[in-house]
């Protein structure tokens, strides 16, 4: 039988406790230089700043998103591996490559280049010839493989997106929104966490030409590991940006910036906002006590129960006044019980969404009573009132 018990009470004065009394960043709202942007919460999905969010933009680059998403479910599908040599098309090299005059990873003609390195390739150095490799690999064509990118788009729940090709070169309806940018990115890091790391990689070298991964928060935004920049005279100087702090990632899409220093002052800008946001909060220490647990057939009716880890939340004041604690576990207890052993959970949840976890474990051992009778007695409790 499942056993809870709501902590919220604790965590509240705890959090109340904590939380500093002067005026903080949420009191003064951002203005973004940047002709869309938006701000969430990788975690939750929530929100916490947009502007023109949801009007459908040349992406450039950034659309690039989507062409990964597609080889990373390729790859997960066991489609095809890392290790599975595409050749490089005289279209991929004539329109993708040097000649063409936009990013590249100097590919040569008619070489077999790895997935793997096509895709630091992209990633890296916003390659446009390895992109269109891959589509051809994948789909036969560009414009097949555009199609498709546009068909997951919507199963994605993204109802503006429209991809014309691989790449984000300038296409008139090749369009997507800043909003479905900020999904993309969240839907990468939260499915694809293995190949979410080439995100963070600060060069790549390719024929003996390295070049620098362009995203500049990888310079010196601490915590940043990601993700993707776009520029096209069209559509201006963009970039798709992620971020760590403590436990808290937040995911940033600016967009429309007329010149590169903007760009990366105005991500700086948003994401010190956004952390600025939040609150580290000490709930528990390791060995904590955090509630008490009946045992059944042992020499003491009940065991204290502790957590097992340290738990540090990082929370914003509005999260602060909904968030749940639940504790649960599976009773009775039955003797005998160990000290240390695992016997159950407190989760920590914001508008029903798990934010953290830790296990809680008996503080002390208690043994099992040899006694016929007590062990009938408890066998009767049990009957009579559950666990």
């Amino acid at each position: 039988m499942k056993h809870s018990a709501n902590l919220l009470f604790l965590l509240v004065v705890i959090a109340c406790a904590l939380w500093p009394a002067p005026a903080y960043a949420q009191d003064k709202p951002h203005e973004s230089i940047a002709l869309q942007a938006i701000l969430i919460d990788a975690r939750t999905g929530a929100v916490m700043y947009e502007k023109v969010a949801d009007q459908a933009i040349p992406p450039a680059s950034m659309s690039k998103l989507m062409t990964m998403i597609m080889v990373f479910e390729a790859l997960k599908a066991g489609k095809i591996t890392l290790d599975t040599e595409i050749t490089i098309s005289e279209n991929a090299w004539r329109n993708g490559g040097s000649l063409s005059g936009g990013s590249t990873m100097y590919a040569e003609v008619n070489s077999q280049v790895k997935l793997g390195d096509l895709i630091k390739g992209v990633v890296v150095q916003s390659a446009n010839d390895a992109c269109i490799a891959i589509a051809e690999a994948l789909a036969g064509s560009e414009t097949a493989f555009a199609s498709r990118m546009t068909a997951r788009a919507r199963e994605l729940g993204l109802a503006t997106a429209e991809f014309r090709n691989a790449t984000g070169l300038p296409d008139p309806e090749h369009l997507m929104s800043v909003r479905e940018l900020s999904t993309l990115a969240r839907y990468i890091i939260q499915n694809f966490p293995e190949y979410y790391k080439y995100y963070s990689i600060p060069e790549f070298t390719w024929n003996n030409i390295t070049q620098r991964n362009r995203n500049p928060l990888l310079i010196d935004y601490p915590g940043a590991d990601g993700m993707k920049t776009g520029y096209t005279k069209e559509a201006g100087y963009g970039l798709v940006g992620s971020a760590m702090r403590g436990n808290r990632r937040l995911i940033m899409v600016i967009a429309g910036l007329s010149r590169l220093t903007d760009r990366q002052r105005e991500a700086q800008a948003l994401l010190d906002w956004g952390f600025g946001q939040f609150r580290e909060i000490g709930v528990y220490s390791k060995g904590d006590r955090v509630s008490k647990a009946t045992v059944w057939g042992g020499s003491a009716r009940s065991v204290d129960l502790i957590a097992s880890d340290d738990v540090v939340l990082s929370l914003s004041r509005k999260e602060q006044a909904v968030v749940e604690v639940k504790l649960s576990y599976f009773g009775p207890l039955i003797a005998p019980v160990k000290a240390g052993q695992k016997v159950g959970k407190i989760r920590f949840l914001v508008d029903g969404k798990d934010v953290a976890d830790v296990d809680v474990e008996a503080a002390s051992p208690v043994e099992a009573v040899e006694s016929m009778w007590s062990r009938a007695l408890d066998s009767l409790m049990i009957m009579a009132f559950g666990g």
